[in-house]
């Protein structure tokens, strides 16, 4: 396998000249396990694991090596690697650390498109939708939509749907399959162009484990069913894991999000809403918040039916979670901040008690 067919450029190349890497060899991350990856270079397959430098100078999660990483390694024997630095992103998926107040998780590193998978019947929310989408534009990624199960759906309620996707969401491309009878595959399979990389994102149980068997040809995936009892989805992806595809194309594939909690500091919640940003330069004040402002553009639009209510609805929402994220994290770091100014000198302290 060469380099190139993992999604390898002269962007890339760039970088490693930049940063003086060139005297090791490059991987990409493929997989990650409690801190131990599974890395692939022209040289084939090793487990990896980075250096102690590299994790005492880790300010956070997001310093660390994530699933679509390029690294510079050093190869010891058959099956071992040390990881000594990450080769600088050019995007990176990344939503709120799930129980962790002001934390980011990174879901993938160096995509180039992510396929927001919702199922027909039980999973279809726009308002999650527009979380995927304000995820993405912060995370300068491209989004693309794919509508599952459309087998288990009347035609004209499949049309309905994409109906209601494309009156809300614009200039997003929008495909339905089925993983039955494969109806819209043919479409789909046309988005995979060979080194670029692509990034599975949805809830459990929407098809994305089939969807990418049915892409590569292969089972690569186990895949599960719906809970009869509970309309959720059962858990069959446990972690992420980069596939090269044997037509062309790199996909990465989630285990499901029930949790998308939003880290923006991309402003990707303006170009979501870019409708509401237009609206807002009519607003009587400038820092109009859209709430109970007289003379606010945007509750005149709700208010005469020219903007969508639920969508204006679930712009506040997200903008209060991202503006109480970014107080949270601030926070975090301050107190860090302060912490780590009594570790230095408390062991200035203790050293010169030694002395």
């Amino acid at each position: 396998m060469t380099l190139e067919q993992l999604g390898y450029n002269s962007k890339i190349g760039e970088l490693v000249i930049e940063n003086n890497l060139r005297e090791f060899e490059i991987a990409r991350v493929v997989s990650e396990h409690k801190e131990r990856y599974i890395v692939k270079t022209v040289g084939g397959e090793y487990e990896a694991e980075i250096t102690g430098n590299l994790r005492f100078t880790a300010e956070s999660r997001s310093d660390f090596p994530a699933v679509g990483d390029w690294v510079a390694l050093t190869v010891y024997g058959s099956d071992l690697a040390i990881i000594h630095k990450i080769i600088p992103r050019f995007s990176a998926i990344s939503r709120q650390a799930v129980g962790q107040f002001g934390g980011i998780q990174i879901i993938a590193a160096n995509v180039d498109y992510a396929l927001l998978v919702q199922a027909c019947d039980r999973d279809f929310n726009i308002n999650r939708l527009e979380r995927y989408l304000t995820i993405c534009h912060s995370s300068k990624v491209a989004p693309i939509i794919v509508l599952t199960k459309t087998d288990l759906l009347p035609e004209n309620s499949v049309k309905e749907i994409v109906k209601q996707i494309n009156n809300r969401i614009k200039d997003v491309p929008v495909y339905s399959i089925s993983n039955e009878t494969q109806a819209g595959y043919d479409n789909l399979r046309q988005i995979f162009v060979s080194g670029k990389t692509f990034c599975l994102l949805g809830s459990s149980g929407v098809g994305k484990s089939t969807l990418l068997n049915n892409i590569s040809g292969r089972e690569i995936m186990k895949t599960g069913s719906i809970s009869d009892s509970t309309s959720k989805g059962r858990h069959v992806t446990s972690h992420r894991e980069l596939i090269v595809l044997e037509g062309g194309g790199i996909l990465i594939d989630n285990p499901g999000m029930r949790e998308v909690g939003i880290v923006d500091s991309g402003g990707g919640l303006e170009v979501t809403f870019d409708f509401i940003g237009d609206l807002s330069k009519q607003c009587r004040f400038k820092d109009c918040t859209h709430t109970t402002e007289s003379g606010c553009a945007v509750i005149e639009a709700v208010e005469n039916g020219n903007l969508d209510k639920a969508a204006y609805e679930n712009y506040l929402r997200i903008q209060k979670e991202r503006d109480f994220f970014e107080t949270t994290e601030f926070e975090k770091k301050r107190k860090e901040k302060i912490l780590g100014k009594i570790l230095k000198d408390y062991n200035g302290k203790d050293i010169k008690g030694r002395g």
